[in-house]
């Protein structure tokens, strides 16, 4: 065998067993809460199944980020917001930084509720507090930011829950409130190595009371040399130049009945060309990007009245999935918003993390900690129900063939570990 050969076939074989998948930000590696990875786990129980748990402090909505061998986690204990880095392996602790003091529970979130980001070398995480840090993998601090001391304090009548954006070797943090505060809200993009603010844009709404406050994250829209950063909440969507911040378009789609109240959770959904936006439950609204000025007639493919409030929804480009808080599904065709099946009961409880769509199948956590696994596609049909047994806001994330669930007690990593072929 050549030199040549031998390297060729020794490269080939390295490829082979790289890790599968990296889960970098809340919605995972595409941003849209889906992951390609076959063969993850169907049925588990708190003991069957489980490769290991790590008893946590307490509750928190921030889903569990991985990188490599490293799962990054936001979390309260007590008066103090730490980051811990954990082994993925093993689940053993390898680091706890704390980033700030100050916690505090307000309704069913406190203010580790915004999931970290990591671009593999570095780890940013944001509090509900407004303190913005920068670690790198050994827990080494490379900088640290406080938000509300330099824009003002945050006004969201349910406090801060916005997770940033890590694209293209930026960061981009969302505020948008007014509940509680008649500053205006704004965008910022952030460089990553030093933490300082590149550009700070206003966004300007004309909604009332509790209606400015999105506790929504940011979305991408990327096709060829165009990308639009796409933000909801004020009653509107917008596209925003990624380098400028300047608003390209908006929609006024959000909030028909001008609802004073109509605050925006469940996050915006890029995919194959289309944005859906869910609002305060109706109407969930599909739209076009790469749009100028005023696109609230032009660019609205579809609407339908039965979008989530919570849990953002989750598509393959094919059918859209929505969860609401009662636990009822629809499965709609995607491209025209044409309902595929709806109002299936999955388990009654109140559901506040966001669906994964992973190796054919939809993986759906309500708030009691049970976590129903059902078929994709156009059939409706439950493949199991797995009970944690806890308190669960946390959304699931996917690496490398296994589940990592975050309950209010553990931690837990099912399944077994896999490599990609």
């Amino acid at each position: 065998m050549s030199g040549m050969r031998r390297f060729c076939l020794s490269l080939l074989f390295s490829i082979a067993l790289l890790p599968a998948g990296n889960w970098p930000q809340w919605r995972g590696p595409s941003l849209d809460g889906v992951s390609d990875e076959k063969g993850l786990p169907e049925r588990w129980s708190t003991e069957q199944n489980v490769t290991w748990k790590l008893t946590l402090p307490g509750r928190s909505g921030a889903t569990p980020i991985i990188w490599g061998e490293t799962i990054f986690l936001n979390v309260a204990d007590g008066d103090d917001l730490q980051l811990w880095a954990v082994d993925r392996t093993g689940g053993a602790v390898k680091w706890k930084k704390k980033i700030a003091g100050g916690n505090f529970k307000i309704n069913k979130q406190n203010m580790s509720s915004p999931s970290p980001v990591t671009d593999g070398k570095s780890v940013f995480v944001m509090t509900g507090t407004g303190i913005f840090k920068a670690y790198d993998f050994s827990g080494t601090e490379l900088w640290s930011r406080n938000i509300q001391k330099d824009y003002g304090a945050f006004g969201l009548n349910w406090g801060y829950a916005s997770s940033p954006l890590l694209w293209n070797d930026l960061l981009y943090v969302q505020v948008l409130h007014g509940m509680k505060t008649d500053d205006p809200s704004y965008i910022l993009k952030i460089d990553p190595k030093s933490g300082k603010t590149l550009v700070r844009v206003e966004r300007p709404t004309d909604a009332i009371v509790e209606s400015p406050d999105s506790y929504t994250t940011p979305a991408v829209w990327t096709s060829g040399k165009q990308t639009e950063i796409i933000i909801t909440g004020g009653d509107v969507v917008t596209g925003h130049d990624p380098a400028t911040l300047k608003e390209l378009w908006r929609a006024n789609v959000l909030n028909p009945q001008s609802n004073p109240m109509n605050r925006i959770i469940a996050s915006p959904v890029v995919r194959d060309g289309l944005i859906y936006a869910p609002t305060r439950v109706r109407p969930l609204t599909a739209l076009r990007p790469g749009g100028k000025g005023d696109v609230t007639k032009s660019h609205v493919v579809w609407q339908n009245p039965n979008g989530p409030d919570v849990p953002t929804p989750v598509t393959d480009g094919k059918y859209l999935y929505i969860t609401n808080d009662r636990g009822i599904l629809w499965c709609l065709d995607a491209k025209t918003g044409q309902e595929v099946y709806g109002g299936k009961r999955i388990r009654p409880a109140i559901y506040s993390s966001s669906p994964v769509l992973a190796d054919g199948k939809l993986y759906v956590t309500n708030e009691e900690g049970l976590v129903t696994v059902i078929q994709a596609g156009p059939e409706f049909k439950v493949i199991s129900e797995n009970d944690m047994k806890d308190y669960t806001l946390s959304s699931p994330a996917v690496s490398d063939g296994q589940l990592f669930l975050r309950t209010a007690g553990f931690l837990y990593c099912i399944g077994k570990r896999t490599a990609r072929r």
